[in-house]
């Protein structure tokens, strides 16, 4: 190696620390971008003939400013009605434990005693709310900040994404066909996650909520949306609500109910997640079970909420950068 080319490699990895560095801090809204960009791209691909790149990235980032808005604003509507209940508590001076238990038990369906469980009400209440008041700014700045950059690489990776791929396989160090192999093996592992998991929970989360609403579960619309995140966790999912759902019936003299929810959940609910998802993830990407959990939990810590879905995608890229290096050069 002369000087020149260490020193090349010695400004590339310098500047790649550099930019990663910068990446970093929103790496959530990276990932965000390129997950929508895998939905989203095949649309833009038969659309983008008829009206041209541009427009065609453009009407697919307004779709999906829409879809995230109108969800956003329902959300911030009922937050904005609750701070409002509170704010008429405080100036009437109303604000007491036994309101701040009926506010919760409009949230969720359940009623906490609140009292014995944390005591009396802290007199500095006020206070602390002012002191943390800078770091929910910050918060809010940031996601605002951060679905910015999300909807501008949306925008530039609809847009200029095939020159993107076409300039990676120009660059990678590798055989075409080894490249084509790996683009392949990321592409089934990417929709075998998709399919597998974000449709499937939609589908258990949504059985199970049918159950709790045939039993009549206090809010039994908010703990569906609760399961259809749970459910993205193989095995344990959905059943972290139906299961205590079950008992609190059964707390409450309830037993038919809460039997024919137990029963429900544990053969309905449950068939969903034996069969249905891995007859989805296997068939697609060869991926164990295990694998997909592993990748999950893991990747909740490694990346965050994102980590969902692409810490699997990276464990099972594993397994398929070592085959495609056995096939062609041999074992390693």
């Amino acid at each position: 190696m002369n000087a020149s080319r260490g020193f090349l490699l010695a400004l590339v990895a310098a500047l790649g620390v550099l930019a990663a560095l910068l990446v970093f801090p929103f790496l959530q809204f990276v990932l965000l971008a390129a997950l929508l960009v895998y939905v989203l791209y095949p649309l833009h691909r038969r659309l983008a003939p008829r009206v041209g790149d541009g427009p065609s990235a453009a009407a697919l980032v307004t779709l999906t400013l829409v879809l995230i808005l109108v969800p956003a604003a329902l959300v911030l509507r009922s937050v904005l009605d609750q701070a409002r209940m509170l704010y008429e508590a405080v100036r009437e001076g109303d604000l007491t434990v036994a309101f701040a238990e009926d506010v919760l038990a409009d949230a969720v369906g359940v009623r906490v005693d609140l009292a014995s469980a944390v005591g009396a009400v802290p007199t500095e209440v006020g206070s602390a709310v002012l002191e943390n008041a800078l770091s929910v700014f910050d918060l809010v700045t940031h996601v605002v900040v951060g679905l910015g950059v999300t909807l501008f690489l949306l925008y530039y990776f609809l847009k200029d994404g095939a020159a993107f791929v076409a300039w990676l396989r120009e660059v990678t160090p590798l055989p075409p066909r080894v490249v084509d192999d790996l683009f392949a093996a990321t592409d089934s592992i990417m929709w075998a996650v998709l399919a597998g998991h974000v449709f499937v929970a939609a589908v258990q989360g949504g059985m199970a909520g049918v159950g709790l609403f045939l039993t009549g579960i206090p809010n039994a619309l908010f703990w569906t949306v609760v399961m259809m995140v749970l459910a993205l966790l193989p095995v344990v999912g959905a059943f972290l609500v139906w299961g205590p759902a079950a008992l609190y019936l059964f707390a409450n003299g309830e037993t038919v109910p809460a039997a024919a929810l137990a029963v429900y959940g544990t053969v309905v609910v449950g068939i969903t997640d034996d069969y249905l998802r891995p007859v989805v993830v296997d068939r697609r990407a060869d991926v164990n079970p295990s694998v997909i959990l592993l990748g999950i939990v893991g990747g909740l810590y490694v990346f965050g909420t994102m980590g969902i879905f692409f810490g699997p995608v990276v464990l099972a890229l594993l397994k398929a950068a070592v085959d495609v290096f056995a096939a062609e050069y041999g074992r390693l």
